[in-house]
Parts: structure tokens; C-alpha cells; sequence
């Protein structure tokens, strides 16, 4: 039993600090004008989703392969604490530098300097870590990195509220679904051996950031979109429409804080559960599988994403996905053999993909005030961070003792939640 709960939490600690870098992304910048300013162009849709992928290249690689093996390499025995501290480190910074960088854009009204200056910062910082020859300096590193990570980060994920209108939201929820795939592509890459010698992983990885990041911040010419960036002004409607924003906004948060808690741990012990129901299930078996998961969640995301602009329904494929991903958990929880365990974790796989990736393109339209869409989307940032900080002791309270199976109850139950939380969202945010 001590041996499969240092296990579960070496699992733990590695999603922990994944999470801990998982953000969200605006924009104020002059563009010609079109005829069609009700849609923006493709091209930029396209640079800005490449983007956000290279944003995902910046952290999961480093934080689920790297950083684990730099700390065995300085540490030794001690890397189980060094990277507990870490987790724990990191996601506070990554969380308070998300909201203040978000704030600090908002009132600069420009996003592309600080998406420029996060991405020579976190670059720079990430290829410093080769050097830190102590725990004390490397956790002063991932402190200081997961500040400019999200200081390229913050400004990016608002950058699409500023330029990306309701009725392309969907297709831009798609799109971003790209990101999880290229961050666990380009951790495999840079962890093959013939290819990348461990000593250039980071410059590789640097490198991947640069290429992906820089087109849109160069070449991106979006269509100005100001009716996107202005508040309402009649006095009259203002006080009702903005309470039914905010109570709008809250049980979008709520939703997707309760998703990424199930999705997070799932993602930290996905490995142990297959065994506990197959022994002989092996790394690749399960490396495939999530890779399976991702791709095809990709298609799938794109094309309810491209439904839901034609419907005008932005929540109901969100609702559908919180429905689903509760049924994957429950089919789950009461598997007993490998070929039903497998096709519960795609059901839920495809189904929190999907969730996640609409969610965050869907969440820009219950914001508040355009004037504070880098905050709030801070604010709403803090749903990647704080699952790592709960999902460890949630599942040590109940794995060990009552098995997985009442794990996935349990989380099959946060799902439902944000089902019903979803569908009782006010009509004018569940139709455009």
C-alpha cells in the first residue's frame, strides 16, 4: 500500500504542476476595417489558435518531463519534496501573475507589448533552468518563470475577447482544442533520444515557443471589433443586464472549476487505475489512448464548435459535455474489465476535451465589463490552478480506502453539477 500511494503521488505532483501553468488569453490594436465587421478573419483565427498551442508547448513539456528529471538530477531522493514544493509555489505565482499581468493590459489597452515581453522572459527563464544547481534555485526560477509565462499568457487569452465575436466563438473554442495536443506532441518529441540530446530539450522547446507565438504577434492583422470593447452606457438596463452577467459568469466558473477537478485526477493516475483493472496494461498502452483522446477531441471540438455558431446555442454543447463526462465517470466506476474501463475514459476523455476547450472561447461572453476582461479572465484562470491544490488530497482521502471506484462516483457528481448550474444559465447568455 506505501509503495502505490508514493505512486499516486508522484502521478499527483507532475499533473500538479501541469496545472499549475494552465491559463487563459485579449487585444486592443489598430486593424483595416472591413465590410464584414461581424466576423473576423480566418487567417488571424488561425495564427492567434497557433499561438495558444505554443503556449501550451511552454509549460507541459517542462513541467511534466523536464522539471521532474531536473529535480532527480539536483535533489535525488529528495525530488518527491522538491517538486511538492514546487506544485504548490508555482500555482500561487502562476495565479496571481495571470490576474495582475491580465489587469496590467487592461489598463495599458494594448496587449501585444505584453505578450512580447512574457515570451522573452519565460523564454529566457526556461533555458536558465539547465543551470540551477540547488532546489533553492530552481523553485526561485519556476517562481520567477510562471511570472512571465503568464505574462505572455494573460494578455493572449484576452486578446480573443477584444477581436473575436459571439458568433465565431465556437470555431475559436475548436481551435484552442489544438493546444493540449501540440503540448503533449512536443513532449514526446523532445524527449526522444536520437533526436533531441537531453542536454537541447530546453533549447528545443524555446525555440517551438518562439516559432509558434511570434506569427500572430508579427504577421496578425485582426479586424478591428469595437463594438466588443465598449460598455454599455444607458442607465436603465445597465444595473440588470450586468447582474445577470455576473450571476452568468459565476456559474460558468463554478462548472468549469469542478470539470478540471475530475479531469485533473484522471489525468494524475490514469496509468494506476488501467492497472488496478490490468496489471499487464503498459505506459504505451496508455500513452496511445490519451493520445487517441486529444486528437480526436480536436475534430470533434471544431465541429460542435462550428454547430453552435450556426445555432446560436454556445451553452448546450457545454451542458451536453458536463452530462457526458459524468456518464464516462460513471461507467468508470463500475468497470471490471479493461475493454469497458477503456471506452469509459474516451467517453469522458472526448467529453471534458470538449468542455474545456468551448468553455474557455464561451466564457468570453459573460464577462462582466470589456474593460476588465485581463482580470476577470485572471479571476477565471484560477480554475486550471486551484484543482492542482485539491485534487492531491482528494484523492488520497478516498483512493486508498474506498478504491477508485468512489473516486469516480464522486467526481461524476461535480459533473453533474456543472450540468445543471449550466442549464439554468439566463436565456440571453445560452442564445446569441
Amino acid at each position: 500500500m506505501v509503495t502505490r500511494l508514493c505512486r499516486i503521488n508522484r502521478l499527483l505532483l507532475k499533473a500538479a504542476l501541469l496545472r499549475a501553468a494552465a491559463p487563459h488569453h485579449r487585444l486592443h490594436m489598430v486593424a483595416p476595417k472591413s465590410t464584414d465587421s461581424s466576423r473576423q478573419s480566418a487567417t488571424f483565427m488561425y495564427l492567434y489558435a497557433l499561438a495558444v498551442s505554443g503556449g501550451a508547448v511552454a509549460y507541459m513539456p517542462f513541467l511534466t518531463i523536464l522539471l521532474p528529471l531536473r529535480a532527480t538530477d539536483i535533489s535525488g531522493n529528495d525530488a518527491l519534496g522538491m517538486l511538492a514544493i514546487a506544485a504548490f509555489v508555482g500555482a500561487v505565482a502562476a495565479s496571481v501573475a495571470n490576474i495582475v499581468f491580465g489587469w496590467a493590459s487592461d489598463k495599458s489597452g494594448a496587449r501585444r507589448p505584453w505578450i512580447c515581453a512574457g515570451l522573452a522572459l519565460s523564454t529566457a527563464l526556461l533555458l536558465i533552468t539547465a543551470y540551477a544547481k540547488s532546489p533553492a534555485a530552481m523553485i526561485a526560477i519556476i517562481i520567477f518563470w510562471q511570472i512571465g509565462l503568464n505574462m505572455m499568457l494573460a494578455p493572449l487569452t484576452a486578446w480573443a475577447g477584444d477581436t473575436i465575436p459571439d458568433s465565431q466563438k465556437g470555431f475559436l473554442g475548436g481551435l484552442l482544442a489544438l493546444a493540449p495536443g501540440m503540448g503533449a506532441l512536443s513532449g514526446a518529441f523532445v524527449t526522444m533520444n536520437d533526436a533531441v540530446p537531453s542536454e537541447h530539450r530546453e533549447i528545443i522547446i524555446a525555440m517551438l515557443v518562439i516559432a509558434m507565438v511570434s506569427p500572430v504577434l508579427i504577421f496578425g492583422r485582426p479586424i478591428s471589433m469595437p463594438g466588443l470593447n465598449t460598455a454599455l452606457t444607458d442607465q436603465t438596463t445597465d444595473g440588470e443586464q450586468s447582474a445577470g452577467t455576473r450571476h452568468a459568469a459565476v456559474k460558468m466558473w463554478i462548472a468549469r472549476l469542478l470539470i478540471q477537478i475530475a479531469e485533473a485526477s484522471l489525468f494524475a493516475f490514469l496509468l494506476l487505475w488501467f492497472r488496478s483493472v490490468d496489471p499487464d496494461f503498459g505506459e504505451n498502452n496508455a500513452a496511445n489512448i490519451f493520445a487517441l483522446v486529444l486528437g480526436t477531441a480536436v475534430f470533434l471540438a471544431l465541429a460542435v464548435g462550428r454547430w453552435s455558431d450556426r445555432a446560436n446555442r454556445p451553452i448546450l454543447p457545454l451542458i451536453c459535455g458536463a452530462a457526458a463526462a459524468a456518464a464516462g465517470l460513471i461507467i468508470m466506476s463500475v468497470s471490471s474489465s479493461l475493454p469497458v474501463a477503456i471506452a469509459g475514459y474516451v467517453v469522458f476523455g472526448l467529453a471534458s476535451s470538449l468542455f474545456l476547450a468551448l468553455h474557455s472561447s464561451q466564457t468570453l461572453r459573460v464577462l462582466p465589463r470589456p474593460q476588465t476582461r485581463g482580470r476577470d479572465l485572471g479571476i477565471f484562470n484560477l480554475t486550471n490552478t486551484v484543482p492542482s491544490l485539491i485534487m492531491p488530497w482528494l484523492t488520497l482521502a478516498l483512493v486508498p480506502t474506498y478504491g477508485f471506484g468512489s473516486l469516480f462516483l464522486l467526481l461524476a457528481g461535480l459533473a453533474v453539477i456543472a450540468c445543471l448550474l449550466l442549464a439554468t444559465m439566463p436565456r440571453q447568455h445560452a442564445r446569441d
